[in-house]
């Protein structure tokens, strides 16, 4: 069992009184700009152990009669198909999985923003997706005279060349796939929208990193850090909340670097010296006070930084991000103490290759192994070879495992490895070994024959949370079924072979 570190309940009780407490203040409609992930927030559950992945929009869920949502994309992350990795999938796809997900908990969706919009083919293909399908879109541009130019910033040239998203209730939530969505943005065009017609309306932001009254080089924060290494942000004290209250508040650069603009734009609409002092104060973020114990949230961080770079050494070696943000990610891993050996899996898959090699060098040249750590802390390994990948190897060994089988019984018949085998090779023209989805397949026909394959195949969710990492970078299908069962999986920045283009 894990250690539990925060209180997802106190977190949401929290959250929803400083939430109610803004609706009902008497300055009209708030646009509440949401950082981070809306639905499925893997990040805060890793380092913040206890935190309910989807507590936010249950959150939400309790206001469902007060609160519509605003989704925003960012043009140039649908032209790059810029992805998000907790899911393997674009950020276009992520949009559409939201609107279910948003759905299925009866929030309304109001519509989906192209923020500063480019006439691009898949651009308007997404656009043209979306409004075949019922779901309203607009088109923003970029903001003239952004960022120093205020005058023309709050001016019909500016936000007011957006079009106004109609909206009907008090509570306007504004999301998106990830980070640079442009929901800043969209939140103050709408906002400047509202006084033009007359209506008082208030911006602010729901936050949950970085962690504002824990200390700027708590592992958690710096954990932060290198979730956005791509983004360049770094955390630092808030100077505007240190000067107005005399206390000690963590921020991030976007925010500090953006305020000064930010309190002369909402000046500007508003026509009001009364306002934010801080951009800490903008945010809604009570995370800090739900922490039950430090040190479990401390260890669980310095898991995720290492975690971090590893993913980083992967996506330099695969071309999708520059030596800066690897050497970044580097830097905050040696910051807090650690290396890559500290997520123990890495070393038993590495030094289960060498076992391996020193048996054989020839045959197991190319041998590739993964490792999983078991609820329980013990550790087990599995090899490529003829018949499967390495982590369908360790999946397979893993829930015999758990399932109290011998390590030597064979759990999926012969026979129908050598059909799927066949059929893979004479259908789709494919040599590779059997992918880890493959090999689940297999084993639920083998199941109708050999009750043994029925016990193994019930203690899959019990993977769910566990860790893992292959000494090779994964095909996109075997990552992806790895993270549909909940494995959090990393690699070795080394390719299986010398094909540039895999499946």
């Amino acid at each position: 069992m894990r250690k539990q570190g925060f209180s997802a309940e106190k977190y949401i009780e929290e959250q929803s009184k400083y939430i109610l407490e803004r609706i009902n203040s008497g300055e009209g409609r708030l646009y509440l700009e949401f950082g981070g992930k809306l639905v499925e927030d893997k990040h805060a559950m890793r380092v913040l152990p206890g935190f309910d992945e989807n507590a936010k929009i249950k959150l939400l869920q309790k206001m469902s009669d007060k609160a519509e949502i605003i989704i925003c994309i960012y043009a140039g992350d649908i032209i790059k198909s810029k992805t998000r990795q907790d899911f393997g999938i674009t950020y276009d796809l992520e949009v559409m999985r939201l609107i279910d997900e948003f759905r299925s908990y009866d929030l309304e969706v109001n519509s989906v923003v192209v923020t500063r919009y480019e006439d691009a083919p898949s651009v308007n293909q997404f656009i043209a997706k979306l409004e075949r399908r019922g779901i309203r879109t607009y088109k923003h541009m970029f903001t003239k005279g952004y960022p120093t130019d205020v005058d023309t910033i709050v001016s019909e040239e500016g936000y007011g060349a957006n079009p106004y998203i109609e909206v009907t209730r008090p509570l306007i939530v504004v999301t998106g796939p990830g980070g640079g969505s442009g929901k800043l943005a969209t939140s103050l065009s709408q906002v400047y929208h509202e006084y033009s017609r007359g209506r008082k309306a208030r911006y602010a932001k729901f936050e949950t990193f970085p962690i504002w009254n824990l200390p700027l080089k708590h592992p958690v924060n710096i954990a932060y850090e290198a979730a956005t290494a791509d983004l360049k942000d770094k955390n630092m004290i808030d100077p505007f909340h240190l000067e107005a209250y005399g206390e000690t508040a963590v921020n991030y650069n976007r925010d500090v670097d953006a305020f000064p603009v930010l309190r002369r734009i909402l000046h500007k609409i508003t026509g009001s010296d009364e306002g934010y002092k801080s951009p800490t104060d903008m945010g809604v973020n009570r995370c800090g006070f739900a922490i039950t114990d430090d040190e479990v949230c401390r260890e669980a961080a310095i898991q995720e930084i290492v975690r971090r770079y590893l993913i980083a050494e992967c996506s330099y070696r695969k071309g999708n991000i520059d030596a800066a943000t690897l050497e970044r990610c580097n830097l905050l891993m040696e910051e807090v103490g650690a290396t890559r050996y500290d997520r123990p899996v890495v070393k038993a898959a590495e030094d289960y290759v060498e076992v391996k090699r020193a048996q054989d060098p020839e045959r197991y040249e190319n041998v590739v192994v993964s490792a999983i750590q078991l609820p329980d802390g013990s550790i087990v390994t599995g090899r490529s070879s003829r018949r499967m990948v390495a982590t369908a190897a360790m999946v397979l060994n893993a829930i015999k495992r758990l399932a109290g089988i011998q390590d030597d019984m064979l759990i999926i018949s012969p026979t129908i490895f050598e059909s799927m085998t066949k059929t893979k090779v004479g259908v789709f023209h494919d040599k590779s070994s059997l992918n880890l989805e493959e090999v689940i397949m297999a084993l639920t026909l083998t199941r109708l024959t050999n009750p043994f394959a029925e016990l193994a195949l019930r203690e899959i969710p019990n993977l769910n949370g566990c860790i893992a990492h292959c000494t090779a970078i994964l095909s996109d299908k075997d990552e992806q079924a790895l993270k549909s069962l909940g494995i959090d999986i990393t690699s070795n920045p080394e390719f299986s072979n010398n094909n540039l283009y895999s499946k």
